[in-house]
Formats: C-alpha cells, sequence, structure tokens
C-alpha cells in the first residue's frame, strides 16, 4: 500500500499492475500534463502544414486547420470527463485499451484498440528516428556539402541518444525534457515563420501560385492527403496515458493542460502554414525547411537552417520519448513484478533488455525503411482518426447516454460519421501515394 501511495493511487485502485505502478504514475500537475500533452501532439510535423495548405487553398486550408483544432480539443476534453467520470465512482482508467475493455467490452480493449494504439505510437517511434536522423543528415550537409556519410549512419546516431534516454523510468519523469520540448517547438516554429516572411519579403522570392494544381482526381486526392495530414498533426493517441501521469484528484486538470498544449498550436501551427503558403504558395514542399534550400543555393543564413534544425531534431527526441511510453508501460506489466521495489535487480534487468531491444527494433525499420512517411500517412489515416475523432464521441455517448435528441449527441454522431468517411478515402489516397512512389522505394536508401 505504501508503494500505491508513493506512486500516487489512491486505496481505490487496489491491484496495479506493474505497468500502471512503474510507467503510469499518477504524481504530475496540471501543468506537467500540458507539457506532455503538447509534445504529444506539436511536433515538427507541423512544417508540413503549408504543403497542406498548398493542396487546399487558402479557404479549405485555414478552414481544415481550424475545424481540425476546435474537433480535436473537444474530442480530448470528452475523453478527460469520462475518464473523471470513471475516477469519480472509484475505478480509474488508465489507459485506452483499458477504457474500450470497461466501456466496450473486453474484445474491444485487447484486438482493436489495445493493439492499434501500440502499433500506431511505435510507428511514430520509427517515423520520429527517421526524421531525427534526416535533420542530422541536413546539418552534416550543410556543414559539409560534399560529405559521404550515409542518411543509416545518422538514423543510428538519433538511435544511440535514444536508447540511453528510454531508459527514464516512468512517463512522468519525461515532465521537464516535455518543458525543454515545448519551448523547442515555439522556437523552430518562429524560426520556420520568420524564415518565410524573409524569404517572402526578399528580392529571392519565389513566384507565388495559390491556385491548387493537377487535375481533378489528383485535386480530390490531393484534398484527402491535406486533410490526412492536418488530422495527424492534431493527433495524439495517448491522451488517457497522459492524463494518468495527473496526481488524484484529477478533476478539472486535464482541461487546463489541454489549454496550455492547444495555446502553443495557435501560436504555432497556424503561424507556420500560413506564413509558409504565403511564401511559396502550391510550390511549398513536404516540409517548409526544404523550400528554405531553394534550387541553386540555399535563400537563407546556413547558421538560420542549422539552428532550426537543430531545435527541430532535439524536440523530435523528445517526442520519440513520449511515444515509447505505451510500449515500456506493455513490457513493464508482462516482465517486471509489481510486488518488488521499481529499481530493484529483479525490475531492472528485464527493463533495460526489453526497452533497449524496442529502440533497436525502431532504429533499424528507420534505417530499412527510409520511406516510411507514405506508411505512416495510411497508418495515420486508419489509426489515428479512429483513435482521436471516433472512439472520444462513442466513448461519451455509451457513458453519459445523452438524449438522442440532444445536440450534444447529435454533434458527436456527426464527427464520427465524418471522420469513417475520412478513413475510408484516406486510406485510398495513401495507398495511391505508395503505389506512385513506389518506383524510389528501396531497403536502406540513402535519401
Amino acid at each position: 500500500m505504501e508503494e500505491l501511495k508513493e506512486n500516487g493511487f489512491d486505496n481505490s485502485q487496489k491491484e496495479l499492475d506493474a505497468g500502471a505502478m512503474f510507467v503510469l504514475k499518477s504524481k504530475g500537475s496540471w501543468v506537467h500534463c500540458g507539457y506532455h500533452l503538447t509534445n504529444s501532439i506539436a511536433a515538427p510535423v507541423l512544417l508540413s502544414l503549408p504543403f497542406a495548405l498548398g493542396l487546399l487553398g487558402w479557404v479549405g486550408g485555414v478552414l481544415c486547420l481550424t475545424l481540425a483544432a476546435l474537433v480535436t480539443f473537444y474530442a480530448y476534453n470528452l475523453l478527460s470527463l469520462v475518464l473523471e467520470h470513471h475516477a469519480n465512482q472509484g475505478r480509474r482508467l488508465l489507459r485506452f485499451r483499458d477504457m474500450a475493455t470497461d466501456i466496450l467490452g473486453p474484445g474491444w480493449g485487447k484486438y482493436f484498440v489495445g493493439p492499434l494504439q501500440l502499433g500506431i505510437c511505435f510507428g511514430i517511434v520509427i517515423a520520429s528516428t527517421l526524421l531525427g536522423g534526416q535533420s542530422l543528415k541536413f546539418i552534416y550537409l550543410l556543414a559539409n556539402p560534399n560529405g559521404e556519410m550515409k542518411l543509416y549512419h545518422f538514423i543510428i546516431m538519433f538511435g544511440s541518444v535514444v536508447l540511453v534516454l528510454a531508459q527514464m523510468p516512468s512517463f512522468h519523469s519525461l515532465r521537464h525534457i516535455n518543458l525543454i520540448s515545448l519551448l523547442l517547438c515555439l522556437a523552430y516554429s518562429a524560426c520556420a515563420a520568420a524564415g518565410s516572411v524573409n524569404i517572402g519579403y526578399s528580392k529571392d522570392a519565389p513566384r507565388r501560385d495559390y491556385s491548387v494544381k493537377g487535375s481533378e482526381k489528383d485535386r480530390i486526392f490531393g484534398t484527402f492527403n491535406a486533410i490526412s495530414i492536418i488530422a495527424t498533426a492534431y493527433a495524439s493517441g495517448i491522451i488517457p496515458e497522459i492524463q494518468a501521469t495527473i496526481a488524484p484528484p484529477v478533476q478539472g486538470k486535464m482541461f487546463k493542460g489541454l489549454c496550455v498544449c492547444y495555446s502553443v498550436i495557435a501560436l504555432t501551427y497556424f503561424s507556420v502554414g500560413i506564413s509558409g503558403y504565403w511564401a511559396f504558395g502550391n510550390q511549398a514542399q513536404g516540409t517548409i525547411l526544404a523550400n528554405f534550400m531553394g534550387v541553386d543555393k540555399p535563400l537563407l543564413p546556413t547558421w538560420f537552417l542549422v539552428i532550426t534544425n537543430a531545435f527541430a531534431v532535439t524536440q523530435v527526441l523528445a517526442v520519440t520519448l513520449v511515444y515509447l511510453q505505451p510500449t515500456n508501460e506493455v513490457f513493464e506489466n508482462k516482465f517486471a513484478d509489481p510486488k518488488m521495489e521499481q529499481f530493484s535487480t529483479r525490475n531492472i534487468i528485464p527493463r533495460l533488455i526489453f526497452r533497449s531491444l524496442s529502440v533497436i527494433v525502431g532504429t533499424f525499420f528507420a534505417a530499412m525503411l527510409p520511406f516510411f512517411g507514405d506508411l505512416m500517412a495510411l497508418f495515420g489515416a486508419f489509426g489515428c482518426i479512429p483513435l482521436d475523432f471516433i472512439l472520444p464521441m462513442i466513448f461519451y455517448n455509451v457513458t453519459f447516454k445523452p438524449s438522442k435528441r440532444g445536440l450534444i449527441f447529435w454533434i458527436n454522431s456527426v464527427i464520427v460519421a465524418a471522420s469513417l468517411v475520412l478513413v475510408g478515402v484516406g486510406s485510398i489516397a495513401s495507398v495511391r501515394q505508395i503505389v506512385l512512389d513506389a518506383k524510389t522505394y528501396r531497403l536502406f536508401a540513402n535519401m
């Protein structure tokens, strides 16, 4: 019982597994929750927002950016209310799969939500490791344009740092790293926006065209690709696990944390998306930093590009650590002994082995599949949208049973229906893009 109290759990939670006790320690404040939330959502994928706006145009782009912010803020608050409701009834749910099991039935948690969440989170770990390696290589080439080091060298370097930091014992122990990550997000977003504005007003400013390119079919698929990018940019997939880090009582704390998170999102997403699209129009590339390199020479000073990428790659490191937590929790649950001390030899050895193995596997796949971004678009379509746009509405309706004549029931139902359409069409659009890019795929490619 003393161990439970030290970890922030009350008497209502009688028998906790090692994953809950050691990884999801409920010891944080709403401020810490805000750090975790920001780091789980506001990641360097926001640098692709100008590209998404280029596929949608001004009106469609800004509208989708705003709607996604409103819908996800609403959805995450619904999840929080459901979690608070169960906590008030004496059963605090700590994981997404716990929610699905308790609300929808055991099969939903064990066979759908649990595997889906783990797959998405580990996919993000792989994608983040790849992005970290690409950013390190970009910095290297800025300093040494004729350098011969390959992409996989930098992926291994990045993975090596993750390997060390992955041994941090709990989600709560990342709170200071996530505060630094929040500041870094603000820093590289400010650099990206300032760089776009500077280029837009310079003599080297590119000719701007704000029309949506391509045939009618290309524009339709491009629209759904852009919506998938924006939806993924706002996705978290670990809201219950983040709320689990809050010390009881949890009432109202998640809302404050979300306010911190979405204040950062409002500053970064809209500034980067709008300034980047304004500067480059429909020529905006997959990441705005690629536009900064120009055609023949960089459009901004080398030192500025190095600093911006350094900020981004450091934040990617923190994002990788956050999305390792669901995997860490499963390993702890399976292989640790909750009746022994967290830092006993019995628990430290399996923790070291299995966390290291997960990082090594993620690094290997990042090096082997440098085109993983295309696959993540597909995973985002049928993974992130169900977890962040569909399940919160279903959980709320099943738990609170709002009147079918009421506004909340119909808002939730419309969001679920629209999201299901996005899952279907977004998956088709992602598969189409994979097929189009397949001719460039090569294992361990030096991209």
